[in-house]
């Protein structure tokens, strides 16, 4: 019904349309994430524009926005509650140190280890809390202070401008694309509301809220140049580094797996390393600059490519025009309705999710559907991070187990009468047991090969079975002899290599990944 999926094509006025549209949804975004992390709203909002104009410029996934996000917000809470903001500005400049570090020694590349049911249970996570995240916007503050739900003529405004918000940016592209169609819809509601004086929340209503000021704005001035007032010194580190070291390893995961889904979305190829670098030096900026910090934002790029944008001009449009707002037309921004911004991000949630998904639970590995409902679950109850590492490692476990099998070790003897034992299959740690116990070493002559041509020694635990049944051969007079054996293993046996004749005919070098395309 609303296809997101679009052509790598894009020109700069699609660009700049899509980046104003984005602009505006950053708003909003930017300030609730500032009250999750405990931090006044212009230091979310100067990080939306410092985290969005450099990672646009230097990074390297054009059109994706990246900016102030909860995933990063919910870690800087608990440092920001005890020990004050400044630490918050020294550790986003260390977050960013480590990042650059991740790209200079071109880390980004692991994001392939990512498999595709992990793939689609973050989308559909990342869909179900963008979609729970804009119910927040359905409460009002009542007499005692408390946020409760909305009721009677203004629920049922909200819900009108809502459904036509979502319906202009369904039926527009049908009848022209020379606009986009989100920023259309967001200009004519907000229109519809002031010029009819409806009853209905607005940003400004929710920056009030959300700082419990009612004089609150979010106009500002440009972030000033100071470095964090903390002291330089190891406690500090100690204190700052945890905080650290999660906010980049968060920062990171969820910037490449964004990466990751624009470039199937839009048909190219990021680069991941490079990324890593940007999102390092934007965030180093911003704790120079009194910001809380980002990463990429999957609503928000997923607007972009939904809005035609394509190039670098889309984020830095976006970046630059958050930042005008904030300078000169904070007034106007504040006027926007929240339930044009509620429509947008809804028709982003329809977008996002993968609908196929239930068609296909059944068709897959009982393992595979179950990492995809596993990470959808872990997405929505914890962080998209940790739903990752997560569906990895029980892919990997899955992985294991099932191979664990499929070493095969077949016994022959050749016209000389030697025993060969031929081994198919990778040998890891989950098969190295399954792989000794097809070696009968008693009945075997006092010479034995072993062909590995068939065969990869995947880890240190492969290594060590090999020493284990050079051993065994060894306390009984006999030799052992491994052939097609790679380098890289030979290099690493102990008591294989001094005491076992190892034949290196022909034997393969392995290259596991190369960064040439990260």
């Amino acid at each position: 019904m609303f296809e997101l999926h679009a052509s790598k094509n894009g020109n700069l006025k699609n660009d700049v349309l899509s980046g104003i549209t984005v602009a505006l949804a950053l708003v909003p975004e930017a300030v609730a994430f500032a009250f999750v992390a405990g931090v006044e709203p212009l230091v979310g909002l100067y990080a939306a524009f410092m985290v969005g104009l450099i990672t646009s410029i230097f990074g390297g996934r054009p059109g994706m926005i990246s900016g102030a996000t909860g995933a990063m917000a919910v870690v800087m809470v608990s440092l920001v509650a005890l020990h004050g903001v400044q630490y918050l500005f020294a550790c986003v400049v260390l977050t960013g140190v480590l990042q650059i570090l991740a790209g200079i020694f071109r880390l980004g590349k692991f994001i392939r280890l990512v498999p595709h049911p992990v793939m689609l249970g973050f989308v559909n996570g990342l869909a179900i809390v963008i979609f729970l995240a804009q119910l927040g916007q359905f409460k009002v503050p009542n007499a005692a202070g408390e946020h409760v739900w909305m009721q009677g003529e203004q629920l049922y405004t909200m819900l009108g401008l809502i459904v036509l918000t979502m319906a202009i940016i369904h039926l527009l592209p049908k009848l022209t694309k020379a606009v986009p169609s989100s920023l259309v819809a967001i200009i004519v509601v907000t229109i519809l509301v002031q010029s009819l004086g409806l009853e209905a929340r607005t940003v400004v209503d929710f920056v009030r809220d959300m700082t419990n000021d009612p004089a609150a704005s979010i106009a500002g001035g440009l972030p000033q140049f100071a470095i964090p007032d903390v002291p330089f010194n190891l406690e500090t580190l100690m204190i700052i580094l945890p905080f650290s070291l999660i906010l980049a390893a968060v920062g990171l995961i969820e910037s490449l797996l964004t990466l990751t889904l624009i470039d199937e979305l839009t048909g190219t190829r990021g680069r991941g390393n490079k990324e890593c670098i940007a999102q390092g030096a934007s965030n180093t900026v911003n704790g120079f600059f009194g910001a809380m910090g980002g990463c990429a934002m999957i609503g928000q790029s997923m607007i972009n490519v939904n809005s035609g944008g394509r190039g670098r001009a889309s984020g830095i449009t976006a970046a630059l025009g958050l930042l005008g707002f904030i300078l000169f037309a904070s007034g106007l921004i504040e006027m926007i309705p929240l339930a044009a911004l509620v429509g947008v991000m809804f028709i982003v949630v329809i977008g996002t999710f993968e609908w196929s998904s239930f068609r296909i639970l059944g068709k897959v590995p009982k393992a595979d559907a179950f990492v995809i409902v596993l990470v959808s679950g872990v997405t929505v109850a914890t962080d998209l991070a940790i739903a990752v590492v997560v569906g990895v490692i029980v892919s990997a476990l899955v992985f294991a187990w099932e191979h664990a099998k499929h070493v095969i070790v077949k016994r022959s003897e050749n016209e000389q009468g030697t025993i060969v034992y031929e081994v198919n299959g990778p040998l890891f740690f989950g098969s190295v047991t399954h792989f000794l116990e097809q070696f009968s070493v008693d009945k075997d002559s006092d010479d034995v090969i072993v062909e590995f041509k068939n065969s990869r020694v995947a880890d240190h635990s492969a290594i060590e079975a090999i020493d284990i049944l050079a051993e065994r051969y060894l306390s009984r007079g006999k030799t052992m002899h491994l052939r097609h054996l790679n380098t890289e293993c030979k290099q690493l046996l102990t008591k294989a290599g001094s005491l076992v004749e190892i034949n290196l005919i022909e034997d393969p070098d392995y290259h596991i990944a190369s960064d040439k395309l990260a």
